[in-house]
């Protein structure tokens, strides 16, 4: 699917189409939710448990371009087809988390975000390269006249998260879409540097995290602990994170040991505050999404279970930022979560 050259009709029947929208009051397609989107793929293939789930991160890896660097114009293959960018983008628009860190970390500002539910304000350990980026919905309700209104000259965003608004970005501008955030991070990465040309910079920054890694894992040794990783959500969905999630990459590439019931090829397990046991480990580093009231914190951190876990008799239990460890999804982030598992591994 090539992006062909905008013309006023066409950012007039972008506009009109997001007024349409908002009139209907949008869309609220959750990560993990089935959904029926126009355009190559859908959702539901690509969220957790779904055919595509486990090929993303090779899939988008073989994604990118065969431009030279400051060759103009150049097409980028990516989850929803083709998309040919005339000129280096100069005002960009970010539809989660991950893009923003991504493009932030390559020295870009973008000039529009969506950021996410539970995490509405600008991450803070972006704030201070990050600009003044204008809020455009959030990551699963998009305000389309909002992005439109922002003139961009590029859009980045995934197919899970916004498939069935593909069509309608590309009428505004050049949009270009990974497949799925998560563990997928550093070929989501690539794939954005793609269409900035930053590929260079964006390599030599996964060049560095990869020796920070390798400098937090010959520290720890070679007997690590086991590290659980608890995340609360509204609902009272608890979740323990597992290997193909943005924080179980970082723990696999620097050897830190997973419990069993985390150590598995899928997002996360599902626990409830009554078996919050199964959280068990030598340390334990907790998240919460949104307002931990709205959550079974403390409900599950009032079983006396909880209380008889090794990590907590031993003082090895850790809040830590849910916007690094867990929404971050970028190198930033990543960097930040190795300085805090040093930080706590080490004491």
């Amino acid at each position: 699917m090539l992006h062909r050259r905008r013309g006023t009709a066409a950012v007039a029947l972008a506009v009109a189409a997001a007024l349409s929208l908002a009139a209907c009051g949008g869309s609220n397609d959750g990560a993990d939710n089935a959904g029926s989107p126009a355009g190559a793929g859908d959702k539901k293939d690509v969220a957790k448990g779904g055919k595509d789930f486990a090929s993303a991160a090779k899939k988008t890896a073989e994604m990118g371009t065969d431009a030279q660097p400051g060759q103009w114009p150049r097409t980028i293959e990516h989850a929803m087809g083709e998309t040919v960018l005339k000129s280096q983008p100069k005002r960009v628009v970010v539809l989660d988390v991950g893009e923003l860190d991504n493009v932030v970390s390559l020295g870009v500002k973008p000039v529009g975000l969506a950021p996410t539910e539970g995490s509405p304000e600008l991450p803070s350990y972006l704030k201070k390269d990050a600009g003044t980026p204008k809020n455009v919905g959030t990551i699963n309700n998009l305000n389309l006249e909002a992005i439109a209104g922002l003139k961009p000259d590029l859009i980045l965003g995934s197919q899970l998260r916004a498939a069935d608004k593909y069509d309608e970005l590309s009428q505004i501008a050049p949009t270009v879409f990974s497949i799925r955030p998560g563990f997928t991070w550093k070929e989501n990465y690539l794939l954005n540097a793609a269409a900035l040309d930053k590929t260079a910079e964006a390599k030599a920054k996964l060049a560095a995290y990869d020796k920070k890694v390798d400098a937090l894992d010959a520290k720890l040794g070679a007997d690590k602990p086991t590290v659980s990783m608890v995340r609360y959500l509204p609902d009272g969905v608890i979740r323990l994170y597992a290997n193909a999630s943005f924080i179980g990459t970082i723990l696999k590439d620097a050897g830190i040991p997973r419990p069993k019931n985390q150590d598995i090829e899928d997002l996360a397990a599902e626990v409830s505050a009554e078996n919050i046991d199964q959280a068990d480990a030598d340390y334990i580093f907790t998240g919460v999404y949104g307002d931990a009231k709205a959550t079974d914190k403390s409900r599950a951190q009032g079983n006396p279970l909880w209380k008889n876990l090794k990590a907590v008799k031993a003082g090895h239990a850790y809040d830590v930022p849910d916007e690094t460890w867990y929404l971050g999804l970028g190198v930033t982030a990543a960097d930040e979560v190795l300085g805090d598992l040093e930080k706590y591994l080490t004491k």
